[in-house]
């Protein structure tokens, strides 16, 4: 099973980590990093950029999509990374997440990702089976 653990700040953790020690902040992330690798569960993450001058926003409540920048609305609506993990059940998901090392104001959403069990109903379908061949080839790079 892969799930996604999604990382959010709200204001106050922002206030923290801006008065924290960036070393120990980079550290104790790369430590957690380096056991996620060590034990084979990490498949991807990465964080995302606070300067949100190239980030945009594509609404697509209108029949031609409208992309503009930022604002993104409150804080605590933004990602600030992310990692994907392949584990056996959403307890072990539940045990990574909760070794996360972020500090108070700061949550982890996790959803579990989809696979093509989740649509089995539509196993003939052309491009079910296209995206099928189109991950093997995603992996294979």
């Amino acid at each position: 099973m892969k799930f996604m653990l999604i990382m959010r700040s709200t204001d106050a953790a922002k206030k923290e980590y801006e008065k924290a020690d960036f070393e120990k902040i980079i550290n104790a992330m790369g430590a957690y990093n380096e056991s996620l690798i060590k034990a084979g569960v990490l498949l991807s993450g990465d964080g995302l950029a606070d300067d949100l001058s190239d980030a945009f926003v594509v609404d697509f409540n209108t029949e031609t999509p409208l992309v503009t920048d930022g604002p993104y609305g409150e804080t605590h609506e933004l990602f600030s990374g992310f990692w994907i993990l392949e584990v056996g059940s959403k307890e072990e998901a539940i045990e990574w997440a909760t070794r996360c090392p972020l500090g108070p104001g700061s949550k982890l959403e996790v959803r579990r990702v989809t696979d093509m069990s989740d649509f089995a109903e539509f196993a003939d379908n052309e491009y079910l089976k296209k995206e099928e061949r189109w991950r093997e080839e995603l992996e294979a790079k």
